[in-house]
Parts: C-alpha cells; sequence; structure tokens
C-alpha cells in the first residue's frame, strides 16, 4: 500500500454539510450497463443506440476498443449509435483501469481476425484476468500471455471460435462469467460455463448480463446452480436505455443520513439488477426513511445513524461508501463477505482500514471484511488510490467532519465526470 498512498495529487477541500440538506440529483448513466451495452450492440446483427450512455474513461476506452475492433461508434451525442462491422484484430488496445475492457473484449477479440494486444495502466496489471485467459484458450482461442495470467497479453483471432463447455473459478470476479456470457452466442458452440470454487461475488452483475442478452433474443440456460449455457445464435439489434449508476448514488444519499436532511435521487427504477439497488435497505438498517416517489427514490436522515451487521458479497461496490457511513455511527458494525474487493482498483478492505484510521476510526481488517466502532473521527488527507470508490468514502467522511482533504479527486471521473463541481455546487 505504502508506495501507491505515496503518489499524492493535488489534495480536494471536501466540503462540509453544515445544515440539513433538502436536494433533488439527477445521476449518469450506468457504466456497469453501457459498457455491456455497447459490447452487444458490436456483436449484433444491425445497427443499434445505447441511449443516455454514460460518457466517462471506461466507457469511452470501450467505445475505442470496439471501434478499433470493427465496430462504428458514434459517441458525439448523448445517445451513442453502434453499427458493426467485419470483426479485425485491432492492433492495440488500452484497458486504461477499466475491468470491463481488460475481461469483455478478448471474448470479442478471438472472433476477429489477426491478433489484438491488450495493456492498460500500471495497475491494472495487477488486476485478476487469468481465469479469462485461460478458459478462451479451452474454448479454442490462441493467447499470449507469458505465463502471467495478466496484462499485458494478446489474442489471435482466426473469425471463428469454437466454443463449447469450460470450467473456470469466478470467485475474483463476476466479470470474468459475464465476458464470456457476452460473447458466446457467437462462438460456434456456444458456451457452457462451470463456476467452480467458492461463490461467485457480485451476483446482481451476472444478473443484469443475463437479461441484457435475453432482451435480444440470446437463448441462455442458468436453472443449474453455477452453470450458465448459452446457445449459439444471432445477437439481435436492440435499442438500450441506460439506467441512472445506482452505485454512484451512494455518496448523494449518504449526505441525507449524516446532515440529518433529505435527498431525493431521480429516475430510481422500480425493478433493476443493479448493485446499488441494495442501498435501500442498508439505508434503511441505518436509521434512515427511504421511500420510492414519483420523482425517484427518497432517502431522509433521522438524526441517528445505527451500526450494521452486513454481508456485502454480491455487491461489494458499495463496500467503500457503506464503510465511511459506519465509521460515522453511533453502534458497532460488521461488514464482510467482500475478500474478492481486495482485487479491484486496489485492494480496498486494506486501504479503507488505512484511511478510515488515520482519520480516527476505530477500524479493524478482516480477512474477508471491516470491523468498527464508534469513534471521534478528525481531518485529515484520505488517498484515494485511483480508486473511485475510495473517493466517494472521503467525500462522504468530508462532508461529517472538519478538514477532510481528498487526494486526487480526479478519479472519480472513472465513471461520473464533473463528480467535484457536482458535490461542491451541491453543498
Amino acid at each position: 500500500m505504502t508506495s501507491l498512498r505515496e503518489r499524492t495529487a493535488e489534495p480536494w477541500q471536501a466540503p462540509r454539510a453544515t445544515d440539513p440538506v433538502d436536494l433533488t440529483v439527477s445521476l449518469p448513466g450506468s457504466k456497469s450497463i453501457t459498457n455491456r451495452a455497447l459490447v452487444l450492440a458490436a456483436l449484433a446483427e444491425g445497427p443499434s443506440t445505447v441511449r443516455r450512455a454514460l460518457r466517462s474513461r471506461d466507457t469511452t476506452l470501450m467505445a475505442d476498443a470496439l471501434r478499433a475492433l470493427g465496430a462504428e461508434i458514434d459517441t458525439t451525442g448523448e445517445d451513442w449509435t453502434v453499427a458493426p462491422g467485419p470483426l479485425l484484430g485491432a492492433g492495440r488496445i488500452d484497458c486504461g483501469l477499466a475491468g470491463t475492457v481488460m475481461r469483455f473484449v478478448p471474448p470479442v477479440a478471438v472472433l476477429a481476425h489477426g491478433s489484438t494486444h491488450f495493456d492498460g495502466d500500471p495497475h491494472m496489471r495487477t488486476r485478476p484476468v487469468g481465469e479469462v485467459l485461460r478458459a478462451l484458450r479451452a474454448l479454442g482461442a490462441e493467447v499470449d500471455d507469458g505465463g502471467r495470467g495478466a496484462l499485458p497479453f494478446s489474442v489471435r483471432g482466426t473469425g471463428r471460435m469454437p466454443g463449447g463447455q469450460v470450467e473456470l473459478d469466478a470467485s475474483a470476479s463476476s466479470q470474468f462469467i459475464s465476458a464470456l456470457l457476452l460473447a458466446g452466442a457467437r462462438y460456434e458452440a456456444g458456451v457452457d460455463i462451470l463456476h467452480t470454487g467458492k461463490p461467485v461475488p457480485s451476483l446482481p452483475h451476472i444478473e443484469m448480463t443475463l437479461t441484457m442478452l435475453r432482451a435480444r433474443g440470446v437463448d441462455v440456460d442458468d436453472s443449474d446452480t453455477d452453470r450458465w449455457q448459452v446457445r449459439p445464435g444471432p445477437v439481435h439489434a436492440v435499442d438500450q436505455v441506460v439506467e441512472p449508476d445506482l452505485s454512484n448514488a451512494a455518496p448523494f444519499l449518504a449526505l441525507a443520513a449524516v446532515s440529518g436532511g433529505r435527498v431525493v435521487v431521480r429516475d430510481w427504477p422500480r425493478e433493476t439488477d443493479q448493485a446499488g439497488d441494495a442501498l435501500r435497505e442498508i439505508l434503511s438498517r441505518m436509521g434512515c426513511r427511504v421511500t420510492h416517489t414519483d420523482d425517484g427514490l427518497e432517502v431522509v436522515g433521522t438524526g441517528g445513524l445505527h451500526g450494521v451487521d452486513l454481508d456485502l458479497h454480491d455487491v461489494g461496490e458499495l463496500a467503500p461508501a457503506v464503510a465511511a457511513l459506519c465509521a460515522l455511527a453511533d453502534s458497532p458494525s460488521h461488514l464482510r463477505g467482500i475478500e474478492h474487493i481486495r482485487a479491484h482498483e486496489t485492494d480496498r478492505l486494506a486501504a479503507l482500514a488505512t484511511e478510515l484510521g488515520a482519520l480516527g476510526a476505530d477500524v479493524v481488517e478482516h480477512r474477508d471484511g471491516l470491523s468498527l466502532r464508534p469513534a471521534v473521527l478528525h481531518g485529515g488527507l484520505f488517498h484515494t488510490y485511483a480508486d473511485h470508490r475510495m473517493a466517494h468514502a472521503g467525500v462522504i467522511l468530508g462532508a461529517a467532519v472538519d478538514g477532510v482533504l481528498v487526494e486526487d479527486i480526479a478519479t472519480t471521473g472513472k465513471t461520473f465526470p464533473g463528480f467535484a463541481e457536482t458535490w461542491s455546487g451541491l453543498l
């Protein structure tokens, strides 16, 4: 943690919520939905539109990657149009810090004619992708990763992919499953995925993938536990309306909790596969009043913020924001089931223990979670480790504690361009 922690950017003064807030906010679109929609549109049998697409570094990298493979993608407007083209070797693809690009694009690139080389930001070379590459080899692809199971690597396509049955361990990331599901219908024998290992984390993300596949006419069978079968066939062109990114709602809804105020997030869907929808139950258990209204989701802080015992295995991306709230709670909390978030943009458990502790929190790091007890917090520098979710934790603390400086707030641009300006404007 030390070497990364020392690479600080200009610190940003997190604004304090000195009075109860009364806010209505609109959020950018979901990164997860946008990038899945782009992949499926590039594999479809005709042109389609991704409406209200999120414009961020991760989604721009995805559009660039698919464009390099032969798709025509127009991202100039709010709605992005995609016209599939003949898949060709892309030369080099920059994954940046986007796990979806690193994991979702190689199963597409193996369908191309020619070689595609993948690399990304330095930290991405530590994020797991080996199971995807091993699965692609087993399904008939040519992959060169030097035995590392990590970036940089290359795949060589011949214009076809045999496909078939494959075993893999997706206990480190649900994206391993989604990566194969998204492209599987284009494989000659489809794909039959058998998960072996500890339970798959973040299952709502796999459900999101299945929902989007079925909407495009893809035949998917998930009736057996830890098995997903995609039969070969066309991917229909379907226009996708991108929901707001509900995980990005965490810091905004947390404002209601820490200030004793009211926040409404517009256009919160009544039904969704997004992991962020779990915020409704989490905030309710922490003492907030949570209501679905005609305008969206309303959260009202009741003046007390209570500790919780939560298994966040399926919604690990919410852990940084929830941990920040737990550090401000009036009773102990235990967050568990989230060992897999050690392999996200940073080791989030170690980072949270370090940064919360540096601001005075009583926090204990466990193998698969964190325990927190009430403590008096103080200001200081909160490092983000180039991780947008860590930045969300920092701004939540800053809303409740004087003098919190958040390092590299610009990292929030991964899923919410202009976040700092929006946040400051609200407060």
